[in-house]
């Protein structure tokens, strides 16, 4: 039988008033009261569970910060993003916000645009002072954050909902140096902005294991392109023209477009080895037709229900912080391309 107000109200000594302001994420309760009316209705099995998350007894409101723009992965997270939520009946609305670039103004313009009423927004952001202050007012106003893809430690973030970065940097740079044998000579690195904390991991694991584990291989050229198939396509003409002999390319954000036109326009004496994040359309013909070796993948479908249910959860635990979970990257190559 299901554990009634009364119930919760005898385990833990407070009156059902109290119960059902907390409950229903009402003010005027302190934390600590807070605290012992969420754990008594845990303990007797009020609030639902969803892998091993406790969530909200009532329906919440969720919204999402998202630069989309003309970055495929990102717009496929948000299309999963969606289509969970409509399938959960404890979301009661979600809404995603499309933000005009990554810089600290789009990300505040998009916070303004919030709802009153939203409980839990996740958000993919750069790690920076001006976001990470906005990110603290929104939480100030009783708002729980999930960042996602790439986090913000410094802001007061619930959940972190992503792969562990640098151990994808370090993975790409062991394949790299594995699918190049005894090969001496020299690599490059597209990175997208460094501006995302992600990204940063990713370069310095990929620089970490290079450098510890794979002494013939020289990364000579680290393009910041933000995100810009055109930038990251001019980077590496340029790149090509001056290195004919490049060994390998690691595409740490997006812009594989760009590298993957350049590929087909330079005249190399041997296609280098390239790696680069996220699976996509576009990603997925690169890996068929022989011109990206492998794909680091987040799984977008994965993300966007760990950031549903994260926030969820954050909505009804009292605790600051949920417990840290990485989302397990993907290893995608050629002949084990999942269904889409």
């Amino acid at each position: 039988m299901k554990a009634t107000l009364s119930n919760i109200a005898e385990s833990c000594g407070l009156s059902t008033a109290t119960v059902d302001r907390v409950l229903n994420n009402r003010a005027g309760v302190s934390a600590a009261n807070r605290q012992r009316v969420m754990e008594a209705a845990k303990q007797l099995g009020y609030l639902p569970v969803a892998d091993a998350v406790t969530l909200p007894s009532r329906p919440a409101h969720l919204e999402f910060l998202l630069p989309i723009g003309g970055n495929a992965f990102i717009a496929d997270l948000a299309r999963h993003i969606e289509d969970y939520a409509s399938r959960l009946p404890l979301v009661a609305s979600c809404r995603i916000h499309d933000l005009k670039g990554i810089s600290a103004s789009a990300l505040q313009a998009a916070a303004e645009k919030l709802s009153l009423r939203a409980n839990g927004v996740g958000v993919v952001t750069i790690d920076h002072p001006k976001t990470r202050n906005i990110l603290r007012e929104i939480a100030e106003a009783g708002v729980r954050l999930v960042t996602m893809l790439s986090d913000v430690p410094g802001a007061p973030r619930s959940a972190y909902v992503g792969i562990d970065n640098r151990a994808a940097g370090r993975t790409a740079a062991l394949l790299m140096g594995r699918l190049l044998g005894e090969r001496s000579g020299q690599v490059a690195m597209v990175v997208g902005s460094r501006s995302y904390r992600g990204h940063e991991e990713r370069e310095m694991g990929f620089r970490s294991v290079l450098g510890d584990e794979f002494p013939n291989l020289l990364v000579s050229n680290a393009v910041e392109i933000n995100d810009e198939p055109e930038a990251s396509y001019n980077a590496c003409i340029r790149v090509f023209q001056g290195e004919p002999d490049l060994l390998g390319i690691y595409c740490v954000g997006a812009g594989r477009s760009g590298i993957v036109r350049a590929l087909g326009q330079a005249k190399l004496r041997r296609k280098p080895v390239f790696i680069c994040h996220d699976l996509t359309v576009d990603s997925r013909r690169y890996l068929v037709d022989d011109l990206a070796d492998m794909v680091i993948d987040q799984n977008a479908r994965l993300t966007a229900e760990q950031s549903v249910i994260r926030l969820l959860g954050s909505i009804a635990s009292s605790a600051p912080y949920l417990t840290r979970k990485f989302i397990e990257p993907r290893l995608i190559f050629r002949e084990n391309i999942p269904v889409q």
